[in-house]
């Protein structure tokens, strides 16, 4: 009898379903893992007939898998403490390439660093993003693989300006002085101590002096001064001149070998107001800062949410290393998956956008972190239960079916 076939379509159909739900609940921690399950289409024979009202008699043959749909939406997202590790929120994938140069596209980032450096997967495929020079990212070039050693060290910077957030006592006699040191940087990276000396020379007026130890410029004995001037304040301690910056304070014949250096000393301070004032108090310099560094050592890094990989170095300074970049496609549920939660490109997904986190409808990363996988358990086992269910109804059939024909061939017989 052809009626066997049916049930044994539907033994098929909801055995299939079993081993999707199965694959699923396996899957429960496997990170970036997406839920899958089954789709069915019914069979017919075709239009066997017509009634007599003209209405078409079709018969059904059973059914057979129609296909398997992936559900993409975002798993949770899992605190790991790692720097290499990044969750991805929202559409888009992780581009990482094997050692034969194939790309492939993954949403699982337990990523990890390999002897050289490089961000790799589990299986050693390498991260792939946009390279970094001197802290600045060229979104333009090729994708290359992201690298976090101990080789990207960060040179030094000379300085080139320096400001400091001073206030001169008001009630100060002629001729009382008051000195601030602030640390600046060669091109060599070796740092000196330049000494401002303030002198009190009549109400609202100062003159002011910049010094450099001898030793620093190759001499001997009493500091080396610099740069002088004279600095004058209003009935409200603002400074009125000069204003802006004292520029050319040049520092010449290093004795370390370095660039000779010419210094801006910026008055300006934040809201339009002045960074040196005078009022009654005690003189004290509350805050100073630079522009320059030594050269430094990267200590650490971390992921920024546009993928960005920001380095930490031993001289307080942050530098991009590279950016991670992210692939998207037009059609999700066509990527074709090739095993350890990685997908590939085909006809139905369309060749893959790459870019940015954050871009063309491109998700965010969060660094030191994994997503989840997103197969719900509970859901899984309702799932499973109307599988079995269904199992065991078209079974039910079967076994009907095969006594009716038992009963057939006794009435034969």
């Amino acid at each position: 009898m052809s009626a066997f076939s049916i049930p044994l379509s539907g033994l098929a159909a909801t055995s299939s379903s079993l081993n999707v739900i199965a694959n699923n609940l396996a899957n429960l921690n496997t990170d970036g893992y997406k839920d899958q399950s089954l789709s069915f289409a019914s069979v017919f024979d075709g239009v066997a007939a017509t009634s007599g009202n003209g209405d078409p008699v079709q018969m059904g043959n059973g059914v057979q898998t129609d296909g398997t749909v992936s559900n993409f939406s975002n798993g949770n997202i899992n605190d790991t403490g790692i720097a290499s590790n990044m969750a991805l929120q929202g559409n888009g994938f992780f581009v990482v390439q094997s050692s034969s140069g194939q790309n492939s596209f993954t949403r699982a980032g337990d990523f990890t660093v390999n002897a050289q450096g490089q961000l790799t997967t589990p299986q050693g495929q390498l991260v792939m993003g946009y390279p970094a020079t001197a802290g600045v990212v060229s979104t333009s070039s090729a994708l290359v693989p992201i690298v976090v050693n101990a080789a990207n060290n960060i040179p030094a910077s000379a300085t080139t300006t320096f400001q400091m957030n001073t206030n001169l006592d008001a009630t100060a006699a002629v001729g009382a002085s008051y000195s601030a040191p602030i640390t600046v940087y060669d091109s060599l990276g070796e740092s000196h101590t330049l000494t401002v000396n303030y002198v009190n020379t009549a109400a609202n007026a100062w003159t002011y002096s910049i010094s450099i130890p001898a030793a620093d410029v190759g001499g001997t004995g009493a500091p080396v001064v610099v740069k002088t001037g004279a600095m004058t304040f209003n009935s409200s301690g603002d400074l009125t001149a000069p204003t802006g910056a004292v520029p050319g304070i040049a520092i010449n014949g290093l004795a370390d070998g370095a660039s000779n250096m010419t210094l801006s000393w910026n008055l300006a301070g934040s809201n339009g107001s002045s960074a040196v004032t005078q009022q009654a108090g005690t003189s004290a310099t509350s805050a100073t800062s630079q522009n320059g560094f030594a050269t430094g050592s990267l200590t650490g890094y971390s992921i920024l949410p546009d993928g960005t990989v920001q380095g930490q170095f031993t001289n307080n300074q942050s530098l991009a290393l590279g950016q991670v970049a992210l692939a998207s496609f037009a059609n999700n549920e066509g990527l074709t998956q090739t095993g350890n939660s990685d997908y590939q490109a085909s006809f139905a997904s369309g060749a893959a956008v790459i870019g940015l986190a954050g871009t063309a409808g491109r998700g965010t990363i969060t660094g030191g972190a994994v997503e989840g996988s997103n197969a719900n358990l509970s859901t899984e086992f309702a799932n499973m239960i109307v599988a079995q269910q269904g199992y065991e109804a078209n079974a039910k059939v079967l076994t009907t079916l095969d006594q009716v024909s038992q009963a057939t061939l006794a009435v034969i017989q």
